[in-house]
């Protein structure tokens, strides 16, 4: 019985294949790709100040393993867009008497503007600005400004921590969660439509319908949109009444953008099917799939703490852009245009799932 069953698994190499790459999928993701404590995020300078004293607390967090120096803008208009399209996770802005105050002797207000959607991203972050803007100005604070290195520090720093004020952790997992749970179904209950036709013996009945395949991909994806939609009507349903999440945008909008996701998720659960010969392999390919898209999406850890070879892994899955089309309306009212940039590599892995689905189907009819 031990020989029949390592010869039973030579032979099915398919699963060989998921005992052996799952594991060392886990390990290289967990070892090098996740990183609770994210670093070098993207910070814009609004700086209406030229004085070296701003200059100094702008190159201590340049210098900084937290920050990044990527836009210097010119206007709170042009801070608040790339807050809301996420391009930013930090706007420091200076008052245009900054330097004038703090060499009079006094502490002079800077404002820290922080993506607080999802709190893990900016928590550690946000805890060592104290420390820099204190530090960073020890060598400028000489003469008659050296009483400012005494406590409370020689600038009064004030964090905004913008649509989630509260940090409450819920109001970034729960909206999460639609596309998590979204993915899981669509793709697993989608790898088993053909498979199952395939083991049950009906597959010889679907091929004698006058069909062409893309209808028959059509005619598998539909019912299923329809459940995706239901599931994201309870899932907002109990985060606005059971987890008070506020929704600032437009749940229209929301519906709407998501059939692209919804359609992307089945056709990865299609393409499955057809090149799975039972339902095991679908359901192991399913989760082959599900598991990098959980890890590397940014729901359970900060997408800009990964490497840069992750993060650019993590942008080809559409969990990763769904995230940030939910949490954008949900969380910070945004508008259709500025939600394109996410939707359009959305739609590029729908049509090339769906072409690959179409394709493997034609195979499986000859």
């Amino acid at each position: 019985m031990v020989v029949k069953e390592f010869v039973q698994m030579r032979r099915d190499r398919l699963t060989f294949a998921m005992m052996i790459g799952i594991p060392l999928m886990q390990l290289i993701l967990f070892g090098f790709a996740i990183n609770s404590n994210p670093q070098n995020l993207p910070l814009a300078v609004l700086s209406n100040d030229d004085s070296e004293f701003s200059r100094t607390l702008v190159a201590a967090m340049q210098n900084s393993v937290y920050f990044r120096v990527t836009n210097m803008i010119r206007s709170e208009a042009e801070a608040k867009r790339l807050l809301d399209l996420g391009d930013v996770q930090f706007v420091l802005t200076f008052p245009h008497d900054f330097g004038r105050l703090l060499a009079r002797g006094d502490r002079p207000q800077a404002l820290v503007e922080a993506d607080a959607a999802d709190p893990a991203a900016t928590g550690f972050a946000l805890g060592a600005l104290d420390t820099i803007f204190s530090q960073s100005l020890s060598r400028d604070l000489i003469g008659p400004l050296l009483p400012l290195r005494a406590q409370p520090g020689p600038v009064d720093l004030i964090v905004h921590r913008l649509y989630n004020p509260e940090i409450q952790t819920r109001y970034n997992i729960v909206p999460g969660l639609m596309g998590v749970v979204l993915t899981m179904t669509m793709v697993i209950i989608t790898a088993l439509a053909i498979t199952r036709e395939r083991e049950r013996g009906t597959m010889e009945n679907l091929l004698c319908t006058p069909v062409r395949p893309f209808e028959v991909m059509v005619g598998k994806i539909v019912p299923y949109i329809v459940v995706g939609y239901i599931q994201m009507m309870l899932i907002i349903l109990a985060a606005k009444v059971v987890f008070g999440v506020p929704i600032l945008g437009s749940l229209p909008l929301l519906l709407a953008v998501s059939i692209l996701f919804i359609a992307a998720n089945l056709a990865v659960g299609i393409t499955f099917s057809t090149v799975a010969s039972n339902q095991l392999q679908a359901m192991q390919m399913a989760f082959f799939f599900f598991l990098p898209s959980i890890l590397l999406s940014g729901f359970m850890f900060p997408f800009r703490g990964m490497p840069e070879w992750a993060q650019w892994v993590g942008s080809v899955l559409p969990l990763t852009h769904y995230l940030r089309v939910v949490r954008g309306i949900v969380l910070k009212g945004v508008g259709f245009t500025d939600l394109l940039p996410e939707l359009w590599p959305i739609l590029a892995f729908l049509v090339v799932l769906m072409t690959v689905a179409v394709k493997r189907y034609r195979q499986t009819l000859d």
